[in-house]
């Protein structure tokens, strides 16, 4: 019986922010992969070790949790004003089926590096000390993002003093600027940031309650629901929810509907095909607890606690696209967010999350009563953590 030899892809596998994944350049891919599509799609499948129904993605490159199972493919801009054109896929770990619905914003942090390495970034742009100022378009959502790379001698600067709750060793800042981050969506609201038409809405879901949502389109489609409405404070960590099948089913079943009101979906079925969006996440005022990492956090050194899930379980700190929304909601007065913030004006907030807190800052203008944001802004880290090749088997699509 013949067997088919393995196929070498080039790749970096990157940390970005609190999660990490496999970037490629489009233009090394297989042919037939340079595309969308199912070869695309069970390319990235194979790489990560999907779909793996041990949970383990012991055979890909998958750490076997929404924030290690990404994927990223880069290339020069097709947008004038723009370096880099970049594609994030989600990949799932039990199912055969990547993601292609929203963003990454932890992952964002690690695209300007790796466009500037890969030669994605006209050399004219790169200064020889200082910051390089790379032109983002992510190309699932159509938005600007941009990202300000540190660097030193003419290189990616990747080591530092800076800290990031969730992620163990400090490395150079990254800032990232989310420019008009609203989804422009098809939803009730007609394309605004509410896809209902209000900050907060009555969601009613069966089987488990009506209750407040804040609904928005902002970095990702997110439900906001107050913590105390489901029955949790706020400052729980990921044992106390992801060992839970019950509160589990209850999450999924709230986002499902929460995607059905605003119009993501037609039908509450669809949402098992669309595990990246929206987000669920509940909020909280702010209070002490203990983080994953042991670390003391005090609520008075916070703005509010809020914890989020993502691809089905509780994230062990925030979603840099999570974030986003945070920011954005928390900008505008009337929120959940907002209100246990402390209500009012304000243009940031520090919020306790599993790992830490994290600052995000956004500006939100009002005009003949609808709500924009013009950007969104949060620091992050990156670092390579192995570049060369993955391999697959040849056969693989």
């Amino acid at each position: 019986m013949a067997h088919v030899p393995q196929i070498k892809v080039p790749a970096t596998y990157m940390r970005g922010g609190t999660s990490k994944g496999v970037f490629f350049n489009l233009q090394d891919l297989p042919a037939p992969c340079q595309v969308p599509g199912a070869a695309r799609d069970a390319l990235l499948l194979r790489v990560i070790g999907s779909p793996d129904p041990y949970g383990k993605q012991i055979d890909g490159m998958g750490g076997a949790t929404s924030s290690t199972s990404k994927t990223a493919i880069l290339s020069k801009s097709s947008q004038p004003e723009h370096d880099v054109d970049y594609l994030f896929g989600q990949v799932s770990i039990d199912k055969a089926f990547v993601d292609w619905s929203g963003n990454c914003g932890n992952l964002t942090a690690a695209v300007g590096s790796f466009a500037i390495s890969a030669g994605l970034v006209e050399a004219s742009r790169i200064p020889q000390n200082g910051h390089c100022t790379v032109r983002i378009w992510q190309a699932n959502i159509s938005k600007t993002i941009i990202a300000h790379v540190p660097i030193t001698n003419g290189e990616v600067q990747e080591t530092g003093d800076f800290e990031l709750d969730g992620v163990t060793f400090p490395a150079a800042e990254v800032a990232v600027e989310f420019l008009n981050p609203a989804d422009e969506g098809d939803g009730e609201g007609g394309g605004s940031m509410f896809p209902t038409g209000n900050l907060v809405d009555d969601l009613d879901v069966p089987g488990v309650g009506t209750f407040k949502a804040t609904m928005i389109n902002a970095g990702i489609p997110t439900v906001f629901v107050n913590a105390a409405d489901i029955g949790y404070t706020g400052t729980e960590l990921q044992d106390a929810i992801n060992g839970d099948t019950k509160a589990l089913a209850m999450f999924e079943t709230i986002r499902a509907y929460g995607a059905l009101r605003m119009g993501l979906i037609q039908d509450v079925a669809e949402a098992a095909k669309r595990q990246h969006t929206p987000k669920v996440a509940f909020v909280a005022p702010p209070a002490d607890y203990v983080s994953s990492s042991g670390k003391a956090v005090a609520g008075s050194d916070i703005d509010l606690s809020v914890r989020a899930l993502s691809m089905g379980k509780l994230h062990h700190a925030m979603m840099g696209t999570a974030a986003v929304a945070i920011g954005t909601a928390a900008a505008i007065p009337g929120t959940l967010v907002n209100l246990a913030a402390g209500g009012g004006e304000r243009t940031a907030v520090r919020f306790g999350h599993p790992s830490g807190t994290l600052r995000v800052g956004a500006e939100a203008t009002q005009t003949e009563g609808d709500w924009t944001v013009t950007k969104a802004i949060m620091s992050r880290s990156a670092r390579v953590l192995m570049e060369g090749w993955v391999r697959v088997p040849g056969d693989t699509f």
